[in-house]
């Protein structure tokens, strides 16, 4: 029997490292069928997704560079994907970034350059994907594009600043994205998910602190995963969720629906 995603071709944007959600999603795809291209940004981390894509059995694994803030390489790195995928289907947005400087401490003291570094990145990098894969999945009839949020869209988060007015951003490109797109059948959904053990989250100051709270208030009173991420993800590219598009899913154990 195939997987739900049986055929899909996927372009999985943001895979740092083994622990990263993004490779969690990429790999989860894989296992249900698809056939997934990689990116990687910069020559440190190519080698370790390069051996990442190694890992994946379904097919050849394209593996591209790719700088967010980079048209040419934007437009290389999505050519590259369709020609060697046949099309593109899915793609994973999980790109984000802000100066070390602009996170912790006080919000009022984030620099107008931090600002708009980490709005570039992390939520209009989003529209400048979509841009390019729009045609692809036109020409397939239809596609899931899917992107990583965090629940500091919605509340203050002490600490996570410019990051958390990025991510705020970041879902409502996705609402404008659904409503462009939906007459081609593309859907574009983003994944609220609770606080990851990732080699990147460790920069982001009082983590610990944020997985321990997230724990105490959540309903389930437990952390969440990469691979519990990744299903969520697998979802919402697969034609279980051909009705959901504009969405934000949380995946944070119900800590988003708690007032304390």
């Amino acid at each position: 029997m195939g997987g739900i995603v049986e055929g899909k071709r996927a372009l999985v944007v943001g895979v740092a490292n083994k622990r990263s959600i993004a490779w969690a999603i990429a790999r989860r795809l894989d296992e249900e069928g698809a056939h997934v291209a990689l990116t990687f940004q910069g020559e440190r981390v190519e080698k370790d997704v390069r051996k990442l894509a190694g890992e994946l059995g379904n097919g050849p694994v394209p593996v591209l560079p790719l700088d967010v803030m980079d048209d040419a390489q934007l437009d290389a790195a999505v050519a590259g994907a369709a020609d060697a995928l046949g099309g593109i289907d899915i793609l994973v947005h999980a790109v984000a970034f802000g100066k070390v400087e602009d996170l912790g401490g006080r919000f009022m003291d984030v620099s107008d350059d931090g600002f708009q570094l980490a709005l570039d990145i992390s939520s209009w990098s989003l529209k400048r994907l979509a841009v390019r894969v729009e045609p692809h999945m036109r020409t397939a009839g239809g596609g899931a594009i899917v992107t990583m949020s965090y629940v500091a869209a919605e509340r203050a988060v002490p600490g996570y600043n410019v990051m958390g007015i990025a991510k705020s951003a970041l879902e409502s490109i996705v609402r404008y994205l659904a409503w462009d797109m939906g007459p081609d059948n593309v859907r574009v959904n983003a994944l609220s998910a609770g606080p990851v053990r990732t080699l990147a989250a460790r920069g982001i100051p009082g983590f610990g602190d944020m997985v321990d709270n997230a724990i105490e208030r959540s309903p389930l009173r437990r952390p969440i995963d990469a691979d519990e991420v990744a299903d969520a993800a697998l979802f919402l590219c697969s034609d279980l969720a051909r009705a959901v598009t504009g969405e934000t899913l949380h995946v944070d154990a119900g800590y988003h629906a708690m007032a304390i």
